[in-house]
């Protein structure tokens, strides 16, 4: 088993990436200019196209000692985050902290002490304002020869033209939804069905999709999304399902952070030496308070993911409408709620429909700009009375 093998959809990339990795660290300066591999990467693809997954996968090919196929220790300690070679910049509140890049920034200037290579990945790197960008690109102007910067972005527009400048562009595409749910039976054991459901509601994002694959709640919680919408017959109903889809969300974002909170909290006063039930003492305080407010603010960004997520099912939702009007039912990617979709397509135009996919739009772009969800949320959903 090889590092690409988890891999799905990605066929041109990961050939790109291998040949990267297959290049030796050493050798003479001729042999590293002709060769493909290059001090600085960008991923770019949609959400739920495997930025990340194909990011750590190239990190580890290139921190294996000498074969792209990777070996079993480097697979599990880049799996655990705790290579000693490697560097994340992850992004657990709304934005990426200018500390946090400095901090990398320093580390990148070591030699690797096991690998080959000192790898640096930055996941989401448009989640970096502009002064914070700029501290990055000075690292990528005057690189030390074996460090390697990963970045990830939804698209090369989200970083600044000096950053795009200095790094080598690999652009992920949408995998299908039968390559996602092969993964998901081949990986986590799924049935067929539940896979091939997943995918498709998902829209072919794989982390969306094994999380409505292998969680019950998280699927009765989107359902539960879309009839609230089709269910919308007024202001005051509308009001209402916006207050509903607000809980929807706070629901999803704290079965998501609820459980990893926990287990962090005693992974920490486990390694200060503190033992189950015992009180903290007061010199330790202050590392449990900086761990609570790590929490709350991954809380913050996982509520505003949770609502982004909800206006995403909500545009597959109103998309199937449109596509029953124009007789595309073949096309629907909700399904089990045909039914609904054919009577809420009866009752209105297919321009009323474009209508509230741009308010759905809009609402995303509103709720972007720190207006309060809740506002944001009623706005859409009056465009989406139907009587």
């Amino acid at each position: 088993m090889t590092v690409w093998d988890g891999l799905t959809g990605q066929a041109d990339a990961i050939a790109i990436f291998r040949a990267a990795a297959e290049r030796p660290a050493d050798g003479d300066a001729e042999a590293r200019a002709g060769s493909a591999m290059t001090h600085a990467w960008l991923i770019t693809g949609p959400p739920g196209s495997g930025r990340s997954n194909l990011a750590f996968a190239f990190a580890t090919a290139l921190l294996s000692p000498g074969t792209e196929a990777g070996d079993e220790n480097a697979r599990r300690l880049v799996d655990a985050r705790t290579h000693p070679d490697l560097t994340v910049l992850s992004t657990e509140g709304v934005i990426i902290k200018m500390d946090a890049v400095k901090e990398a920034v320093k580390r990148s200037q070591y030699s690797p002490s096991v690998g080959r290579y000192r790898v640096v990945v930055v996941e989401d790197a448009d989640r970096m304002v502009e002064r914070t960008s700029n501290v990055l690109l000075k690292a990528l102007e005057e690189p030390p020869e074996r460090t390697v910067w990963i970045l990830c972005a939804p698209s090369e527009a989200d970083l600044l033209p000096t950053i795009r400048s200095r790094v080598r562009s690999v652009r992920l595409r949408v995998p299908s939804v039968d390559d996602v749910a092969e993964l998901l039976v081949a990986r986590d054991g799924v049935d067929r069905a539940t896979a091939e459901r997943a995918a498709r509601e998902a829209q072919s994002h794989i982390g969306m999709a094994r999380r409505l694959a292998t969680n019950p709640e998280a699927r009765a919680r989107r359902e539960e999304t879309l009839r609230a919408a089709l269910g919308i017959r007024g202001v005051s109903a509308a009001v209402n399902a916006a207050a509903r889809l607000l809980a929807i969300a706070g629901d999803d974002a704290k079965a998501i952070t609820l459980e990893r909170d926990a287990a962090e909290r005693e992974g920490v006063l486990r390694s200060l030496g503190v033992e189950p039930g015992q009180s903290v003492p007061p010199g330790l305080r202050s590392q449990i308070k900086a761990l609570e407010d790590d929490q709350k603010r991954r809380a913050t960004r996982s509520l505003r993911d949770g609502i982004d997520r909800i206006l995403v099912d909500l545009t597959s939702l109103y998309r199937d409408v449109i596509m029953v009007q124009l007789g595309r039912e073949t096309s629907v990617i909700n399904r089990e709620l045909l039914t609904e979709v054919r009577a809420a397509g009866a009752v209105c135009a297919p321009a009323a429909t474009l209508f509230t996919l741009d308010a759905i739009a809009q609402a995303r772009q509103r709720i972007e700009a720190n207006v309060a969800p809740a506002l944001a949320l009623e706005a859409m959903l009056v465009s989406a009375i139907r009587r």
